[in-house]
């Protein structure tokens, strides 16, 4: 996804279509044509008034200049990839972002990623406008891309500009403002910087028809903006009810209130990048529209147990408790020192979004500024991994290439240079007279930003390292690797010993080889990408009690606990009297935690903790428990896959099973592990455990004419199950952004204003033949789900059925059981037993 502009570097242009992309700089980017990892570029808008005024009257009557905005503003844009395998490049990039502008193809129209992208930053209220691109191509069809945003995305489309066709079927020549009332022609070959203005009453004289449309879309702007907008509907009124004498300065003034409230109204924008046409008109609605950092949602933090708002907190409006402090740290805040005071020295607040290994400057951590300025040479305190770095240089980014600069501010995006801890998700604080090694003074060195989610990988394949020499090597390489992508994940292997690399899918693996191997040169070699399976009991085990006595490092350990394991759905979760019980959910299996007071103690929770020793407590204890359970449900009884769907209850009598000093939390950890084992073992000896594979829900979009053909193949060849077909638009609407189906809003296509294309078919057909033209052509949706071994290579599949035209996204719904026969084909297309 890619807008090209001569204002980013002035007199350079570079392209999607010959691999010259400046946002593509990866050769993997342009030797397949797609964009891989998101990239970052800071430019200004409009680049400075001498150019903003040098295309004036620069052919025939009177010329617009670059932009309508006369103060260059500071823009920070991330191009992001497309690609469903690289998801988790989206979702940082949404993370921190202000708006988001919705590149669609105006030949493919909304497509299966689109909707999932647009859903993902839903959830995290980011404001958008759309950009209809490629409107010069054979087939583009600008009306029928209006109507599927409001069918697909479920919003109401604002259509703020039409694409001028010459004589109504011809060549995209430009775009009719209908904000300004106004039309923009580009000469033929130019490069952009030249636009010819043509007023309404100049237009109907060229172009009748194409005029009576702008007045048309001008009235159902006004009529939707009017739903919505109090303000418009009191300017219409005092127009005399004339929706073309509104001033374009209120409609825009209309636009960016229901932006920023997000009424679900969307902004429509046209052009053709390629031929650098719409690309100014949509520049100056970037900044017209969507929002800047201070008019940005107040970003969410924690600190200690308290969540709230960055800007209330530095307010003083958030309420700081002593459990905010921890309990090393609480004599700050009953020094004379308030925590207003202490908050007041925090400089600045800085999230990290993404590490870069960069072979010429080093790690590069590209982190946004949310407060104050992060100043070279400056002290940057890690409250993640409570950690201080020195900040060496500072760079703002432009894709590859670089430049120095002395400071970052607030709403920034940058470059720090040659951090040797920082990761994504880390927040980064500079803070005036923190202590070099602890940092600031509670609460502020709890402070985090709300932390970057990571989807959880479904594909995986071996890493092996070509000799023994070499194994270092690659371990380094592969660090570098997972510090750039968190969605990568590292695991060994206990019964072959081998190292296995996983992802979000087959593209994403290949390109984590590649860059491994040509990038990193390490000697290594991956092998063929496998399924993470599960296990799953079938049989109650336990309850077993497992003792713990060993001297580890020359320090005693001991411990005892009981545990008791068994399917999930068979097991009871009911506290009951006289325990503590602590219920945690992780990885689709439930652990109980209960902790065994005395008979004779107390019931409140001061006695609850007279048994407990002192280098111990209850938060102590459990966090041991739980991560001895699992460690335990990594490897399964039978066929060492994790365990799923499997429900722990882990019981600590205080009283019996708790040794004094020698109980040390990793004592406690070990009797949790080899009694949860024991547990699994019983259980297994019973009944078999059975296998549990990933099934994915799949979204497909096809035409109407391979509907038949994608469905046979789904459910019989493949062993999936059609959830819906054609109303699956809202099905997806729902699942991706956490929706029920009755929360997302339904759009009557009836008010929804599109314009008619030049070459639509329905224009020229009698009755009869139009419905039929439109069956054939009309895009189908098809929900379903399906298993993960079934979905891999199936794009290339799925081409040859649909002619190349289909598509599809899929992510991961659930675990589910395997039947025996296919649990046999599976274990012995793996295995060969």
């Amino acid at each position: 996804m890619s807008l090209h502009s001569q204002a980013l570097i002035p007199n350079t242009f570079t392209y999607v279509d010959d691999g010259s992309t400046v946002t593509d700089f990866l050769p993997a980017e342009r030797a397949r044509g797609i964009t891989i990892q998101s990239a970052a570029i800071t430019f200004h808008w409009p680049p400075s008034k001498a150019e903003n005024k040098a295309a004036v009257g620069a052919i025939g009557k009177p010329a617009v200049p670059l932009s309508q905005s006369l103060e260059p503003h500071t823009v920070n844009l991330i191009d992001t990839p497309g690609h469903a395998d690289f998801t988790f490049e989206v979702l940082r990039s949404l993370r921190i972002l202000d708006g988001a502008v919705c590149i669609l193809d105006g030949v493919a129209g909304v497509e299966a990623q689109t909707e999932k992208v647009w859903y993902q930053a839903a959830t995290y209220k980011i404001p958008k406008i759309i950009y209809v691109n490629k409107l010069d191509r054979d087939g583009a069809a600008f009306g029928k891309t209006i109507r599927e945003i409001a069918s697909k995305l479920h919003t109401w489309p604002a259509v703020c500009q039409l694409p001028w066709f010459e004589g109504g079927n011809g060549r995209f020549v430009g775009i009719v403002d209908i904000v300004g009332l106004k039309a923009l022609r580009w000469p033929d070959g130019g490069d952009g910087k030249t636009i010819k203005i043509i007023g309404l009453d100049e237009l109907e004289a060229l172009e009748p028809k194409l005029t009576e449309m702008a007045r048309r879309a001008r009235t159902a702007l006004i009529e939707l903006l009017g739903e919505h907008d109090d303000l418009i509907i009191e300017k219409y009124l005092e127009c005399n009810e004339d929706h073309m004498a509104i001033l374009a300065e209120d409609i825009k003034a209309a636009l960016r209130r229901c932006v920023l409230n997000q009424n679900n109204i969307v902004p429509v924008f046209a052009g053709a990048s390629f031929r650098n046409i719409g690309v100014q008109p949509l520049l100056d609605a970037i900044i017209g529209l969507l929002p800047s950092p201070e008019e940005s949602p107040d970003p969410a933090i924690s600190v200690g147990g308290t969540k709230g708002g960055l800007r209330q907190m530095i307010e003083g409006k958030l309420t700081l408790t002593k459990a905010d402090i921890p309990s090393k740290a609480k004599h700050a805040i009953l020094s004379k020192k308030s925590p207003s005071a202490t908050i007041a020295k925090l400089e600045s607040c800085a999230l990290a979004f993404k590490v870069v290994n960069d072979p010429k400057r080093g790690v590069l951590v590209y982190v946004r500024v949310y407060h104050g300025v992060i100043q070279r040479n400056s002290v940057l305190f890690n409250t993640n991994l409570q950690v201080s770095e020195r900040v060496p240089r500072l760079l703002e980014m432009y894709a590859s290439d670089a430049v120095e600069v002395a400071s970052l501010s607030a709403g920034q995006i940058g470059v720090i240079v040659g951090l040797k801890y920082a990761r994504t998700g880390d927040t980064l604080l500079v803070y005036t007279g923190a202590n070099p090694k602890s940092g600031p003074p509670a609460p502020v060195n709890t402070l985090q930003l709300r932390p970057i989610e990571v989807p959880p990988p479904v594909f995986f394949a071996s890493i092996e390292s070509q000799s023994l020499s070499e194994q270092q090597t690659v371990a380094n390489s592969l660090a570098i690797l997972l510090r750039e992508d968190p969605s990568l994940h590292l695991s060994v292997d206990e019964d072959s010993g081998q190292t296995l690399l996983s992802g979000m899918g087959e593209l994403h693996l290949e390109i984590a080889r590649d860059r491994l191997v040509q990038d990193l040169k390490a000697k290594a070699s991956m092998g063929k990408i496998e399924i993470g399976y599960r296990e799953c009991l079938l049989a109650p085990g336990g309850p077993f009690t497992a003792l713990f006595d060993r001297e580890t490092a020359g320090r005693s350990g001991k411990a005892a606990c009981t545990a008791f394991v068994g399917p999930l759905i068979e097991t009871s979760t009911d506290a009951e009297v006289g325990r503590i019980d602590t219920t945690f959910q992780q990885d689709g299996n439930v652990i109980n935690v209960h902790l065994i007071r005395s008979t004779d103690q107390e019931t409140d929770s001061d006695s609850s903790t007279t048994s407990i020793p002192s280098h111990l407590s209850e938060t102590v204890i459990r966090t041991a428990l739980q991560n001895g359970v699992l460690t335990a449900l990594a490897r399964g009884p039978q066929h060492s896959f994790a365990l799923h769907s499997t429900h722990v209850s882990i019981t600590l009598d205080l009283s019996t099973q708790v040794f004094g000093t020698d109980t040390t939390p990793s004592a406690l950890t070990s009797a949790a592990r080899l009694a949860t084992q024991a547990a699994m073992k019983q259980s297994f000896q019973q009944v078999s455990t059975v296998l549990m594979e990933p099934v994915m829900k799949v979204i497909i979009s096809i035409d109407e004419d391979s509907l038949g053909s994608v469905v046979h193949d789904l459910s019989s060849s493949r062993g999936g199950h059609i959830i819906s077909l054609d109303d699956a638009d809202i099905v997806s609407a729902a699942g991706n952004s956490g929706q029920t189906r009755d929360d997302v809003s339904l759009i009557d296509m009836r008010r929804v204003y599109s314009p008619p294309d030049p070459f639509d078919v329905t224009s020229t057909l009698a009755e009869d033949e139009v419905s039929m033209a439109s069956i054939g052509n009309r895009q189908r949706t098809i929900s379903a789900r399906v298993p993960l071994k079934e979905m891999v290579g199936y794009l290339k599949h799925l081409r040859s059925l649909t002619g190349g035209r289909g598509t599809f996204v899929m992510t991961v719904d659930r675990f589910e059981r395997m039947g025996s026969q296919r649990e046999k084909a599976v274990l012995k297309d793996m295995r060969g037993i």
